[in-house]
């Protein structure tokens, strides 16, 4: 079970499973230490590097918040301090640790840091990595999915949304298929409860975008219309 602590050093406040960091400083939240370990095992490059690392024979990710868009071009990675549980970070690792109590498909939350500077703060989190996952958009570039997956896929977001779980980016690359079939959602930036019922349709119709974006985009991408039908129906009923 998890042992969710806090604890704050000179700017910084991090909330923490003391299961896996017993003690854990603001070294763990910087990709060259664990490279320093030897104990790096890749990365990703999106609006920042993405660090995956190896610790007590789990693997972990490490990610920086950053800002897109056009303020990013300006103001890459400092957000307005109105509060620590309003913190992107703090409500990541939050609502993943209430999701993942409720027995929901997403990654474990490991760490969370924000570190105050004057009226700005910064912010880092830590998740399990998914073992032997890959994204949905690799799948589909590589070989039409069996109708189970579709379903599954269905199946899935339909889960979240009975628990009121709004997803801000639901898109096909923060769909996550591991090699027993099961399918997970990530990358819970910007997530939340939203009690009411009117944006489910609304989230759904985000995933056929991206699909249909990634369609025109890629040279070889199998996806087609039967293939959503099969999701919804999976999906069944909007509640």
């Amino acid at each position: 079970m998890p042992n969710i602590q806090q604890t704050s050093t000179n700017r910084s406040t991090i909330i923490f499973d003391a299961e896996i960091f017993a003690a854990p400083d603001l070294n763990i939240f910087d990709g060259q230490y664990w490279q320093a370990k030897q104990q790096l095992t890749g990365s990703a490059t999106g609006r920042g590097t993405t660090y995956f690392f190896k610790h007590d024979n789990h693997e972990y990710v490490l990610r920086h918040y950053r800002r897109g868009g056009l303020i990013g071009k300006l103001i890459k990675d400092s957000y307005l301090f109105t509060g620590l549980s309003r913190t992107r970070a703090w409500r990541e690792f939050t609502l993943l640790e209430q999701m993942h109590r409720l027995g929901l498909p997403v990654p474990e939350p490991v760490a969370a840091q924000v570190t105050r500077q004057n009226v700005m703060y910064k912010g880092d989190i830590i998740i399990k990595r998914i073992p032997n996952s890959r994204d949905m958009f690799s799948f589909l570039c590589d070989a039409p999915q069996p109708d189970t997956t579709w379903q599954a896929i269905g199946a899935c977001i339909r889960q979240f949304h009975d628990h009121n779980v709004y997803h801000h980016d639901l898109n096909i690359h923060n769909v996550m298929l591991d090699d027993n079939g099961k399918i997970w959602l990530i990358d819970f930036d910007k997530c939340a409860i939203h009690a009411s019922n009117n944006w489910k349709k609304a989230n759904l119709d985000r995933l056929l975008r991206s699909l249909h974006k990634e369609q025109n985009k890629q040279q070889t991408f199998y996806f087609n219309e039967q293939n959503w039908q099969t999701l919804l129906t999976a999906y069944g009923e909007p509640a």
